[in-house]
C-alpha cells in the first residue's frame, strides 16, 4: 500500500502517467506447469481511498474495491474503453456483494 505520491512514481516510471491512480496490477506469465494460476502484484493507494471514499461507500469499501478492481485486471480484464469500463465496475461491486460485510470488515487502516 502506498500514498499518492508513491503510487505516482510507479505510474510514472511503468506507465509513463504523472498523476495519481487507485490501484496497479502487474500479472505476471505463469510458472510452466501452473498456467491454471494467476500471480501478480497490486500496488493499492490508500491516499486516495482516503479522499474519495467519505463521498462514496466508506473508507473501508473503497479499499476492497481496489483491490477487486486489481484482482480483476490480474484476470486479465481490461478498462481501456467505457463498456469495458463499466463490465469491470459490475463484476467487482457482485464480488464485494457476494463477499458481504467480510469484504469489507477485514480492511482497516
Amino acid at each position: 500500500m502506498v500514498d499518492d505520491d508513491g503510487i505516482t512514481r510507479t505510474n510514472r516510471e511503468y506507465f509513463g502517467k504523472n498523476r495519481p491512480t487507485d490501484v496497479i496490477s502487474f500479472r505476471y506469465e505463469p510458472i510452466p506447469g501452473e498456467e491454471d494460476t494467476w500471480s501478480g502484484d497490486l500496488v493499492i493507494n490508500v491516499d486516495r481511498a482516503v479522499q474519495i471514499g467519505p463521498e462514496h461507500d466508506g473508507i473501508d469499501y473503497e479499499l476492497a474495491l481496489y483491490l477487486a478492481h486489481g484482482f480483476d485486471h490480474l484476470s486479465g480484464a481490461e478498462d481501456d474503453t467505457d463498456y469495458k469500463r463499466k463490465k469491470m465496475r459490475a463484476t467487482e461491486t457482485a464480488w464485494l456483494k457476494q463477499a458481504g460485510p467480510l469484504a469489507t470488515g477485514l480492511i482497516r487502516i
